[in-house]
């Protein structure tokens, strides 16, 4: 599905979400690379389950096509800095509900890029007849899971030791989820 473009300005950064277009396929390619690289927050590491640029492609004409997937960016000054996907289930006993995820490059963390890709896919939802928002995230991510509970996702259970980082250690995963009832 496709949104309009909206300019955003937060502690003096100026930026713009929009839907993913084809041409955004390379860039993204990388760029999913490099932030994998950044901060084990996410579940992959650097270079692994790598998606190629005809991968993006696919992602992006599916996304744009299927009203229950929607595939955004988020630029600065023209440079595309973060990406946030919503995909849905075709399972009928699943169709009511999408799971979000987001990542965004630490040199722009704290400019609320993530807070509007969030947004920005919640208004899509509520306006689209999507019943429920899925998403984990690591326990250990404060700010990420007090950004989710303050746009209304809730803790629905824990996976213990779901993840392995490179202390050696495991860490637990929230599983979150927000009703639009």
């Amino acid at each position: 599905m496709i949104i309009s473009k909206k300019e955003f300005a937060v502690n003096g950064m100026n930026y713009t979400i929009r839907s993913a277009v084809m041409n955004d396929a390379k860039v993204l390619s990388k760029l999913r690379v490099q932030i994998d690289g950044e901060t084990e927050n996410l579940d992959r590491e650097k270079g692994e389950a790598f998606i190629d640029v005809p991968g993006f492609e696919q992602l992006i004409k599916e996304d744009t096509k299927n009203q229950k997937n929607i595939f955004l960016v988020a630029e600065v000054h023209n440079r595309i800095v973060a990406f946030s996907r919503c995909e849905g289930n075709p399972l009928k006993r699943f169709s009511h509900k999408v799971e979000f995820g987001v990542c965004v490059l630490k040199h722009f963390w704290g400019y609320g890029i993530g807070k509007n890709l969030l947004k920005e896919s919640t208004a899509w939802a509520d306006n689209n007849g999507i019943k429920k928002m899925t998403l984990t995230v690591l326990a250990t991510n404060e700010k990420a899971i007090q950004l989710y509970e303050k746009l209304g996702f809730e803790i629905e259970g824990i996976l213990k030791k779901d993840k392995l980082l490179s202390d050696g250690k495991y860490y637990n995963t929230l599983v979150m989820g927000r009703i639009n009832d």
